[in-house]
C-alpha cells in the first residue's frame, strides 16, 4: 500500500564510483577549501595495502597526517587519540578510510574536535523512566569525506555508536553536521577488503534490506529504494566470491546507500515490526561485546529464532518477508507467516555460508545477560524504551537463539 503523505530531506553530497574514483579526491578538497586533510583508518588498510600511500600521493601537501590505529567497534580511547592527532595536525577536513567502525569513529572525532563539553554530555541519555534523549550538538563541524573499503550503511548517516569499557551499553552520538560531503566507492579501494569482510558486511546490508521489505505501508519513493536495495544486495551476495571484480562490492555499497536514502524519504527502520527491532538490538550487543563476531554474522545468527518467537506480533510484516524469499502465497494461513519467514531466512543465510545460531559463533551462553542489558539501551531499535517492559521474555528469546 502506498502512503501519499510524507516528508523528504535532502543533504548535499557528491558520490564517486568505479575505477580510479579516488582521482577526484584533490578536487573535493579544493571544493571544501581544505588544505590540511587528516586521514583516519585502521592498521590493516594502512600497513597491508597500498591504499593510504596511494591517497597520500593524490593529496600531496594537502595531507596533514594519518591516524591508522582505529579499532573494531570504534572504542573511545582510540577515538580520543585520533582527535588529539587531528587537533595537533590542525586538520580542516577528515577522511575516513574503511567500513562502519572507522566511519562512525571519524564522525565522533569531528564532534570532539568541535564540542567543548565532557563526552558524557554529548551522548544519548537513558533516564530511568521515560524515552531516551539525544542532546543537540550545535558547534560547527569540519567536513568529512568517506572512502569505503566495504559496504556499510554508516557511509552517509549522522549517528555513531562508540564502545566504552565504563558503560553497560554503547555511547551513541548523533549530529547531522557530521554527514559526509563526499563518498568514494573506488574499485581498487573496495578490493583491498578480504573476502570474509566483504561477505560479512554484505550480509548485514542484505539482512537490513530484507527486514525493510516487511513494511506494509510505504510511500512510493521508499518502496522503490527498498525493492532495489534488496535486488542489488541479493544479487551481489551470489557473486561476492569473485575477488577480482569490484562490481558486487559496488552494488552492495549502492544497496546500503539506498537504505539510507529511504530513511531521508520518510522510511522508518523496520517500520516498527518487533522482530527486526529486536534482532538489531541483540546483534549490536553481540558484536559489540565479542570482537571476533561481525555485524553480518550476528544478524544472521539471530534472525530465524527471533522471527519465530516474535513474528506473531506482526503477521502481515512476516508474510511480506516470506514473500520476498518466495516462501509465501496468498492462500497460506497468515498464522504460518512467521515460521515460513524464519525458515526461508535461515535457508538464505545458510546458503551464503553465514551462521544461523549464536552457538556457532563461539560465544558462551552465560554472556546472554550482559547482551540483554546492552540491547535494552539501543536508541535506534527502541527510542521509546518499550523493551524494558519485555525484559523477561526478551531474555527467553535471546537464550533460544543459541
Amino acid at each position: 500500500m502506498h502512503a501519499c503523505d510524507f516528508r523528504l530531506v535532502n543533504y548535499p553530497l557528491r558520490l564517486y564510483s568505479g575505477k580510479d574514483a579516488l582521482a577526484n579526491l584533490p578536487a573535493e578538497l579544493k571544493r571544501q577549501r581544505a588544505t590540511r586533510a587528516f586521514i583516519v583508518c585502521g592498521r590493516t588498510v594502512s600497513r597491508r595495502t597500498p591504499l593510504i600511500e596511494r591517497m597520500q600521493g593524490l593529496l600531496g601537501a594537502g595531507c596533514a597526517g594519518v591516524f591508522d590505529e582505529m579499532e573494531k567497534e570504534s572504542p573511545l580511547p582510540a577515538i580520543l587519540r585520533a582527535r588529539d592527532a587531528a587537533c595537533a595536525a590542525n586538520a580542516d577536513l577528515l577522511i575516513a578510510v574503511g567500513a562502519g567502525s572507522v566511519i562512525q569513529a571519524t564522525r565522533v572525532v569531528a564532534i570532539l574536535l568541535a564540542e567543548q563539553r565532557p563526552v558524557e554530555e554529548l551522548i544519548t541519555q537513558y533516564p530511568e523512566h521515560g524515552a531516551a534523549v539525544s542532546p543537540k550538538l550545535m558547534a560547527p563541524k569540519i567536513p568529512i569525506i568517506n572512502v569505503l573499503t566495504a559496504a556499510t550503511s554508516a557511509q552517509n548517516r549522522a549517528g555513531s555508536a562508540v564502545k566504552s569499557e565504563n558503560m553497560d551499553h554503547r555511547m551513541e552520538f548523533f549530529d547531522p553536521k557530521t554527514r559526509p560531503v563526499a563518498l568514494f566507492w573506488d574499485a581498487d579501494a573496495l578490493l583491498t577488503a578480504p573476502l570474509t569482510l566483504a561477505r560479512d558486511t554484505g550480509a548485514a546490508v542484505l539482512w537490513r534490506a530484507l527486514m525493510n521489505l516487511g513494511t506494509t505501508v510505504m510511500n512510493p519513493l521508499v518502496e522503490g529504494d527498498r525493492r532495489q536495495a534488496f535486488r542489488l544486495a541479493r544479487r551481489a551476495m551470489t557473486r561476492i566470491d569473485e575477488v577480482q571484480d569490484a562490481g558486487p562490492r559496488i552494488d552492495l555499497c549502492a544497496a546500503a546507500f539506498l537504505q539510507n536514502r529511504d530513511a531521508d524519504e520518510g522510511g522508518t527502520m523496520f517500520e516498527r515490526h518487533w522482530a527486526g527491532r529486536v534482532i538489531y538490538a541483540f546483534a549490536a550487543a553481540l558484536f559489540n561485546l565479542h570482537p571476533h563476531v561481525s555485524q553480518g554474522a550476528a544478524n544472521c545468527a539471530l534472525s530465524g529464532t527471533v522471527i519465530r518467537k516474535l513474528g506473531a506480533r506482526n503477521l502481515q510484516e512476516m508474510a511480506r518477508i516470506a514473500q520476498a524469499l518466495d516462501a509465501w502465497n496468498e492462500n497460506a494461513p497468515l498464522e504460518s507467516a512467521p515460521q515460513r519467514a524464519a525458515d526461508a531466512v535461515d535457508a538464505l543465510f545458510r546458503d551464503l555460508g553465514m551462521p544461523t545460531r549464536v552457538g556457532q559463533l563461539d560465544v558462551p551462553e552465560e554472556n546472554a545477560e550482559r547482551m540483554l542489558e546492552h540491547a535494552l539501551k539501543n536508541f535506534n531499535a527502541d527510542p521509546r524504551r518499550e523493551f524494558l517492559r519485555e525484559r523477561d521474555y526478551l531474555r527467553e528469546v535471546l537464550l533460544a537463539a543459541w
